[in-house]
């Protein structure tokens, strides 16, 4: 990039510079926008600093010195310790806030950086740090649309997809949130899976092309894309097939799990699911009418 088009980019902050925060200022200073990084311990700066970015002392200092701030810590009180930190220095600023948090500290947090004059953007980072900055990055964000389509053409340099959620600022978390469950709900799955059929001697190279290339894709995903109006709209047909049926099969998962001896604790959580489903009155019809059980409050 020619010196001229860097300087008409915006200038970012950066705050927080584990490996997550140090791989999005590296993005901001490959793509050519004035960067300024701040973290805790400032010897995690020098490399940036030797890639270009400037390095602030202080809180007040690193917010001050751009129009966007961009917080990636640990967590919420991390977070929170900053915009505190940084106080007046906000003023007419806005915070992209990309640390863990919740959906209620989301919330929180717009009222505590307009507090100190500041707009807010919530965001989640859904990919490795060795991603950010490429084409495969992915990046949602909720809050404010203004404030989230004044900062878009900045937040491009951090690559990939870039996808706005909606005007509540925790959906975006909540998206991330959900995300993680369905992601460990299906590594669960296959481990089980590729548990079971290693009693009989199957190595997981020997299981994966059945278990992930072919059943996941050709049969899983299909069906669950299939079945979203049902979901919406609370209407379960059972003609392919009903909650009965599945709660069957589930009893053989169960009883070949304890007979080849291994654990029986995914199938028996899927068991005691299909059951209250039953219970709820959804047992005639499909298997998507489980949604309805988990919509209920947590009990106890």
């Amino acid at each position: 990039m020619d010196k001229t088009a860097a300087h008409d980019l915006a200038p970012v902050t950066v705050a927080g510079l584990g490996p997550m925060g140090a791989a999005l200022a590296a993005a901001f200073v490959d793509r050519g926008h004035p960067t300024t990084v701040w973290n805790r311990s400032a010897a995690k700066a020098r490399p940036l600093v030797a890639r270009g970015a400037r390095h602030a002392q202080t809180l007040p200092e690193a917010a001050g010195a751009s129009p966007l701030l961009v917080i990636c810590v640990t967590d919420y009180a991390a977070a929170k310790s900053i915009i505190e930190g940084a106080g007046d220095a906000l003023a007419g600023r806005t915070v992209v806030n990309l640390s863990s948090s919740t959906p209620e500290e989301a919330r929180e947090a717009v009222g505590l950086a307009a507090g100190f004059g500041a707009a807010y953007l919530d965001g989640t980072i859904m990919v490795p740090v060795h991603v950010i900055g490429g084409p495969e990055a992915v990046f949602f964000y909720s809050g404010s649309r203004p404030v989230y389509d004044a900062q878009l053409e900045t937040l491009r340099a951090l690559g990939g997809d870039v996808r706005f959620l909606g005007d509540d600022p925790g959906l975006a978390v909540l998206y991330n949130t959900a995300l993680l469950g369905l992601m460990w709900a299906t590594a669960n799955g296959y481990l089980h899976a590729a548990a079971l059929v290693g009693t009989a001697g199957a190595t997981a190279a020997d299981f994966a092309p059945v278990g992930l290339d072919w059943l996941l894709p050709s049969v899983v995903i299909p069906i669950l894309h299939g079945a979203t109006k049902e979901i919406d709209e609370g209407v379960y047909p059972g003609d392919a097939g009903t909650v009965r049926m599945n709660l069957n099969a589930a009893d053989h998962l169960l009883e070949t799990s304890r007979a080849q001896g291994i654990s029986t604790h995914v199938p028996r959580f899927l068991k005691d699911m299909l059951e209250r489903t039953v219970e709820a009155g959804y047992g005639d019809g499909s298997y998507m009418g489980m949604i309805e059980v988990l919509r209920r409050p947590a009990e106890g």
